[in-house]
């Protein structure tokens, strides 16, 4: 480990100094003027930001889309202070209005930075952990990205070299989350990764002593990290030349991650609330801005204060941006020329295009076949996989459950890992036993850019993952999950592994598209749906997938539309519609042979998603579900609250309102009333209800 960072030739002049205090004031005056937020930490980070921002980043503030960027991730989204001046003084856009309307209503400046929402922001970040799963995401699509289109240019040479820099925080060190990414990332040996730890030892119920004691650098060591340490200078400020060697010597380690550790002081300068937990979380104070702002030698009648000099000097990094900008086109275009038919491919998959014909390889599968949906979910990857280079990824230790393997030559791992297939720029991704950080590493890997990426588990681990997933519904992220054993189906494992309240919770969050094929074929065009969607209605999609064989339909294309007429009504106009998902769409078919045989017509609707189906427009909902049908039958191995807004009050829902069992799938399903003659029998019920 190293503690003492070299000495550097670092130009710091008395103007660097006053645009870290101006940057100081503004976090302040900002969270003073609403009243609330987090003052403290944007404080004492200040001259990290700034260092970073205007002497070590590779950006252009006048193209925050600029393929070749350098990318920075604020973990602890709190400090969002932190961000937003440095945006304002390089000159992302952001202007001194936007720092007074800081978390108000309609402003740029949102309590946690969300991305989408302010430019330069490169994730939402809030959930504390979050921002580090993110960053390790962006450093392996970094790499992969680099596989795509440069793959045997020297070590630092190529056009798509570029650092992943982040700030955590104890908070994100402290959340489960961290741990697993940042094993991951150690084992992936990411090398243009680079973290710095704020140390302040500050939480909000006080010192980080009442919780946190381990010796976080010798955590990161045994995951394979490159650690340093810097202390504070003597007046306790950071010492930006050894923050700055740390950064160099940083950089120079490339055959793994970096994270160096910087003791902080949280409101430094702030005469009586720094170190202190309510600098944390509080506005300081009218009285502790203005004796602040003395110290730093600001008007503390003034707020909002921003020399011009100051604001001249900050923003000369346009300039800077712009010429590495020009540099790297320069790079670029001599690459384009050595490489065209890469070349090609950039501009495809920059466009968000996939390759011609490529639905031409999506598989086929004849109908009174039974499979599951997983191992179709599994032949559609291989298939695509084969033409659509972007597309990749694995599962968490249960690609052979999942049927997520897309190359089982290709692995995604160091050059030096001792497996055959290992592979720098490999397919397939072994998150392992880390849902949680495969989640977020999934997103960072969206965010970055130039990929598709899908990850797979067990459903009922999707619990595991659902803070992330949330994250991506939120900056809608095309990011794919394949949730295989989405049922009691799955048998013999028992309810620890039988999702039942899973189904409906994940439906439950805004954005999240889930989609449940009933066989193979719904598969097979949910994939395609999915991939088609990427570029054009971007957002986190969850395949649930049965573990069990279920039977093969004719394929219908409007499976693409979230619900169709599988099966229509023989004799007439249905008396009762049977609406199902998944492996219980059998049921339903089953169910409606036994009533028509008595005389009921009866429609069948399979509803793979019905975040898609709500998509369509009325006259198509209506054509699928005629409003003058009342009598209506929902069936789903799950909880039914999902299926209330679709079966109305004469409707009935054969559902399962507990968990499951250890037995065989078939036992289960008779055992806890998911049959067809329970089908029938409710929609014998519901006819009943409608007609009263």
């Amino acid at each position: 480990m190293s503690t003492e960072p070299t000495t550097t030739d670092l130009e710091w002049t008395e103007l660097d100094k006053r645009a870290v205090d101006t940057a100081r004031v503004l976090a302040m005056d900002s969270v003073q003027k609403v009243g609330n937020g987090h003052p403290g930490t944007a404080m004492s980070l200040a001259p990290a930001a700034y260092l970073l921002f205007q002497k070590l980043i590779q950006h252009d503030p006048a193209d925050a889309q600029w393929v070749g960027r350098d990318r920075f991730v604020l973990s602890p989204g709190h400090t969002s202070l932190t961000l937003y001046t440095q945006l304002f003084l390089s000159g992302y856009g952001l202007e001194l209005d936007d720092l007074k309307g800081f978390r108000t209503w309609g402003s740029l400046t949102p309590g946690h930075p969300e991305h989408g929402h302010t430019v330069g922001v490169e994730t939402t970040t809030g959930p504390l952990g979050q921002g580090i799963g993110n960053a390790v995401g962006m450093a392996m699509a970094a790499r992969y990205e680099r596989g795509l289109f440069d793959p045997d240019a020297p070590a630092g040479e190529s056009v798509f070299d570029h650092t992943i820099w982040a700030i955590v925080s104890d908070g994100d060190l402290e959340e489960g989350i961290s741990a697993e990414a940042s094993s991951l990332a150690g084992h992936q040996k990411l090398g243009n990764l680079i973290a710095l730890y704020d140390d302040n030892h500050i939480s909000i119920e006080g010192d980080t002593a009442t919780a946190f004691s381990e010796d976080v650098l010798k955590r990161y060591e045994a995951y394979g990290w490159h650690v340093q340490r810097i202390q504070p200078d003597p007046s306790g400020d950071f010492d930006v030349h050894a923050l700055y060697a740390a950064y160099r010597a940083a950089q120079a380690v490339t055959d793994r991650p970096s994270i160096i550790a910087a003791r902080t002081i949280i409101a430094w300068p702030a005469p009586h609330a720094q170190n202190t937990e309510a600098a944390h979380g509080s506005a300081l104070g009218a009285d502790e801005v203005a004796a602040t702002k003395r110290v730093l030698g600001f008007d503390p009648e003034k707020s909002f204060e921003v020399a011009d000099e100051v604001l001249a000097h900050a923003r000369k990094v346009l300039d800077r941006g712009s010429e590495a900008h020009s540099a790297w086109n320069k790079r670029f275009e001599e690459w384009r020329t050595a490489n065209p038919k890469r070349a090609a491919d950039f501009d495809r998959i920059q466009a968000g295009e996939l390759p011609e014909g490529w639905e031409d390889a999506l598989p086929e599968f004849p109908a009174g076949k039974d499979v599951a949906t997983r191992k179709a979910s599994g032949e559609v990857l291989k298939a695509v996989g084969a033409v659509v280079p972007e597309l990749w990824g694995g599962s968490a230790d249960l690609a052979g459950s999942n049927n997520t393997t897309i190359d089982a030559s290709s692995s995604f791992l160091p050059a030096d890992n001792p497996l055959p297939e290992a592979s720098p720029y490999g397919r397939t991704v072994h998150f392992g036993i880390r849902e949680h950080a495969m989640g977020s590493t999934m997103n960072g890997i969206a965010l970055h850019g130039n990929t598709r990426i899908y990850g797979g588990t067990f459903l009922v681990f999707s619990d595991y993952m659902r803070p992330a997933v949330r994250l991506a519904a939120l900056m809608k992220l095309p990011v794919t999950y394949v949730w295989t054993h989405d049922s009691i189906g799955l048998g013999e494992d028992g309810p620890t592994h039988q999702p039942v309240e899973h189904l409906s919770a994940l439906r439950a969050i805004p954005g999240l598209n889930v989609v449940r094929p009933a066989d193979a074929n719904e598969t097979a065009i949910a994939w395609r749906e999915i991939l088609k969607r990427h570029a054009t209605k971007p957002a986190p999609h969850g395949l649930a997938l049965t573990r069990q064989n279920v039977p093969t339909y004719e394929a219908n294309e409007d499976a693409a539309k979230g619900a169709y007429v599988l099966f229509e009504a023989e004799g007439g106009r249905p008396q009762v519609i049977l609406l199902g998902t998944g492996s219980e769409v059998q049921l339903a078919v089953e169910a409606r042979e036994a009533l028509q045989a008595d005389g009921i017509p009866a429609r069948v609707v399979s509803v793979p998603s019905v975040e898609w189906f709500e998509e369509q427009d009325q006259a198509y909902r209506d054509s699928v579900l005629p409003p003058a049908v009342k009598a209506r039958v929902a069936v789903e191995a799950g909880i039914g609250l999902t299926w209330y807004r679709f079966v109305g009050d004469a409707g009935r829902i054969v559902s399962l309102e507990h968990f499951g069992a250890s037995a065989d799938y078939k036992v289960l399903y008779r055992e806890f009333g998911l049959t067809s003659e329970a089908v029938a029998a409710a929609a014998r019920d519901s006819i009943a209800a409608a007609t009263r």
